[in-house]
């Protein structure tokens, strides 16, 4: 799974450039403990940069994301309603984490309007959940494989697969967020939106639906591991055919990679598409997407094909009878093909350059997978050279037999925070319910940017799911 640098972001003070303008000055203390939430977000995300990976705390931090999140949503929200007002545009510092840069050294930028700050915090938002779901399934190690484990254990790891399925899901429905509903917004706001705003690769709709593509694609690749749990176990004595009666169909294991490997496929399409025109960026960048991005999702795309081609060729030899003994033989060639490929590459899959442990890692895997498809590959070229003596069709003729992927799980739609002060918040709603007059306050001050608050109160996604 893919491993998120997580962006840091400078100091900033929302009273040096918001003025309450509110009747009766309501927000006097709510401007400045949004700088606080602000503030506690900045720290720890300049603690987790110094911090060992295995020391990173990803669920503090998503607390505090969401913790901050309702205080900026309540800034934009009463700006929007023309009750808190501008001394000038303000400027926020993030460190941009996917840009391709010069020694992988993350640049510093200064974006304007507090969309580009709410853009930011919600991908740091999707980062983080990303990550936590990559450090719960370090945490369970190879278990479906451990012959000693017991049956209950074996199901409560499948959960916690499960619950990093979720966090994935998640982050995924962020991503989709930020690249359909707040860039739009952003670009449509009244305070100028983006025009002439040349932006990094994180603030662009392809790269966000790319993540989103490849979040979904991760959690995919979880839930295959969890379908084929028991059967996994069910072959620690004997891996290879025949397959245990605990086994899930090849060919839908073969659907589910082969849709994994599109949307990698298509996540890749979309960061290679994209242009920023003249860069903000240090003159050492050019705007792309960094390598290690680039390389993981072609490498994720490549071997989740040579999966699909596996689990084909064992549908033929196990479910094909005699006559499709040539193919079992066809796709399990190809696909070892594939993963000696990916092995021999040197590239690593979703690692960078000088993490060479966790490099390694990536590297063992596609070995323990070129493993599993030789033992098939044997057995069933032995069985056809000696019973079927079927023909062994040409890789070019299995492009016809492939069938199309099946997607088995779906994003979480993300709804945006509700403003904890100021139009849309439930204290407001409650304020006017009380008193009516409140109602009329801001008669004369249209709301100039409908898509800046929510109408109706929601609650924000992750409230009390995780604490």
């Amino acid at each position: 799974m893919y491993l998120y640098e997580l962006p840091t972001t400078g100091t900033i003070s929302f009273a040096d450039f918001c003025v309450d303008q509110s009747i009766k000055k309501r927000y006097t203390n709510q401007i400045p403990e949004a700088t606080q939430a602000r503030a506690n977000l900045k720290g720890l995300l300049k603690e987790s940069k110094r911090a060992d990976h295995g020391e990173k705390d990803f669920l503090a931090l998503i607390k505090v994301l969401d913790e901050y999140l309702p205080h900026l949503r309540g800034i934009m929200a009463c700006i929007a309603h023309d009750e808190i007002g501008l001394k000038a545009e303000p400027t926020f510092s993030w460190r941009t984490t996917l840009s391709a840069n010069f020694l992988h050294n993350s640049p510093r930028l200064s974006l304007p309007s507090l969309h580009a700050d709410y853009a930011f915090t919600l991908l740091t938002r999707a980062f983080a959940t990303a990550n936590l779901a990559r450090v719960t399934v370090l945490s369970l190690g190879s278990y479906e494989f451990d012959r000693a484990i017991s049956d209950a254990e074996r199901k409560r790891k499948d959960e916690s697969l499960n619950v990093a399925v979720d966090w994935l899901r998640t982050a995924g429905g962020i991503f989709s967020f930020v690249a359909d509903t707040l860039l739009p917004e952003w670009e449509t706001n009244r305070g100028g939106g983006t025009l002439g705003l040349s932006k990094p690769p994180e603030l662009s709709r392809e790269v966000n639906s790319a993540l989103a593509k490849m979040s979904l694609a991760e959690a995919q690749t979880l839930a295959i591991r969890k379908l084929l749990s028991k059967a996994a176990y069910d072959s620690n004595v004997t891996p290879g055919p025949p397959l245990p009666k605990s086994h899930p169909s090849p060919a839908l294991i073969a659907k589910l990679h082969l849709e994994c490997a599109s949307l990698y496929s298509s996540a890749r399409s979309l960061v290679k598409s994209i242009t920023t025109g003249k860069s903000t960026l240090p003159s050492k960048n050019n705007g792309e997407v960094s390598a290690d991005l680039r390389g993981y999702l072609a490498d994720q795309a490549a071997l989740h094909a040579a999966l699909a081609h596996k689990w084909l060729g064992v549908d033929a030899g196990e479910n094909g009878g005699t006559n499709q003994g040539g193919e079992a033989v066809a796709f399990l060639a190809w696909a070892k093909k594939g993963l000696e490929e990916l092995r021999d590459s040197g590239k690593g899959i979703g690692l960078s350059k000088e993490d060479k442990e966790k490099r390694g890692l990536r590297k063992e895997k596609i070995a323990e997978q070129l493993d599993s498809v030789n033992v098939f590959y044997k057995h069933y070229r032995k069985v056809n050279d000696t019973l079927h003596y079927q023909p062994v069709p040409p890789q070019s003729d299995l492009q016809a037999r492939i069938p199309a992927g099946v997607l088995a799980i779906q994003a979480k739609p993300f709804t945006s925070a509700l403003p904890l002060f100021g139009p849309g918040s439930l204290a407001y709603l409650r304020m006017q319910e009380e008193d009516p007059s409140e109602q009329n306050e801001n008669v004369s001050r249209p709301q100039t940017d409908n898509a800046s608050t929510p109408e109706t109160p929601r609650n924000y996604a992750g409230a009390g799911a995780y604490f």
